[in-house]
């Protein structure tokens, strides 16, 4: 998430905090049986998310940060590790910026992990190692946008302030059988939420939009608000994803002394200019080694819009490569890339 500017961070507050117009404009249906179905249903059915176990501010913050754009599967391993790690915000601000990005190895958008290490820093120094208890003092921090102020706000601290995200608009759209969009969608939904349980009501709109509501063969038997929507599912998109785009890359695993923990991995650091995982380390890529040889490890890995095809070689480092050579036993304290992770796991060596 983008770094925002003062004027961009005023905007936004005053958006939250605007009057809101009445949901009717939007959909024909009982607002409070809507409610109360939901969250009749969601009390019932809701998966049991680590993150779901406490209302700790610095916990919501860091479930919310690290589920933008990555599956929940993905996120619980990770969020247990940067706990274990880092259990308090104090901890985390005093923190090396280097462990903080290997801890957040393998979720991806390195910089998310820079701005929440940022936001810690500020948490400290400005309010005492407490977080602010507003979405308008959140949107101050580093790295939080309207959204994941609104979560850390409803959840945390009970404040009165919808979500909406790409769950959300989704059951939005749905129920009211409109395409809404921009301001339509905040309005919806804060005219819809329940007043007496934001947090959760936020949750279960969301939990519905992840689980029922789906972009693909929605579960309209299992939805609790079925007899109230006006689309029944069918409701087609006006967005289509982003090809994807396929590229193949090598890269060379030079490994030696292999006898267990004394072993060492040659590997190169990003730059720190680039715009993708800047200072990251990594394998030292490589050009095809042989049309007849096969590699010795193959794998497939997705960033954002490119599927690569990833071939890897035992051979020498490249002469060019400039690199270091780092022992087995740290590579799991160092900030390798999810790729260069992955390709280590593969061959056993971490």
């Amino acid at each position: 998430m983008a770094e925002k500017s003062m004027a961009a961070s005023a905007a936004e507050s005053e958006s939250i905090l605007k009057p809101q117009r009445k949901l009717h404009e939007f959909c024909d249906f009982a607002e409070p049986t809507f409610r109360k179905r939901l969250l009749v249903w969601y009390d019932l059915h809701r998966r049991d998310l680590p993150w779901r176990a406490s209302r700790d501010p610095y916990r919501v913050w860091l479930s919310e940060i690290m589920l933008q754009q990555t599956r929940v599967a993905a996120v619980i391993g990770h969020y247990h590790e940067f706990l274990r790690r880092f259990p308090t915000v104090k901890k985390l601000a005093a923190a090396r910026e280097a462990s903080v990005l290997a801890a957040w190895s393998g979720l991806g958008y390195y910089r998310r992990a820079r701005m929440i290490h940022a936001a810690a820093k500020v948490i400290v120094r400005e309010h005492g190692g407490k977080f602010p208890s507003t979405a308008e003092a959140l949107l101050a921090l580093p790295g939080v946008g309207r959204y994941t102020a609104a979560a850390i706000a409803s959840i945390a601290f009970d404040e009165l302030i919808a979500v909406v995200d790409g769950n959300v608009e989704r059951v939005l759209q749905r129920v009211s059988g409109r395409h809404l969009g921009g301001e339509e969608l905040w309005t919806a939904a804060n005219y819809l939420l329940e007043a007496k349980r934001p947090g959760d009501f936020n949750q279960a709109m969301m939990e519905l939009g992840a689980t029922v509501c789906t972009p693909r063969a929605p579960g309209c038997l299992t939805c609790p608000v079925i007899k109230l929507c006006a689309t029944r599912g069918e409701f087609a998109s006006t967005t289509r994803p982003a090809p994807q785009k396929k590229r193949e890359i090598h890269y060379s695993l030079d490994y030696r002394n292999g006898d267990g923990r004394n072993g060492k991995v040659f590997l190169v650091q990003r730059a720190r200019d680039v715009s993708l995982m800047p200072g990251m380390w990594e394998l030292p890529e490589a050009a095809v080694i042989s049309s007849t040889s096969n590699p010795q490890i193959t794998l497939r890995h997705s960033i954002t819009i490119t599927d690569y095809t990833v071939r890897v070689w035992h051979a020498a480092a490249p002469s060019h490569a400039a690199g270091k050579w780092t022992p087995v036993g740290r590579l799991k304290r160092i900030a390798l890339t999810g790729l260069a992770r992955k390709i280590l796991r593969a061959a056993d060596i971490i």
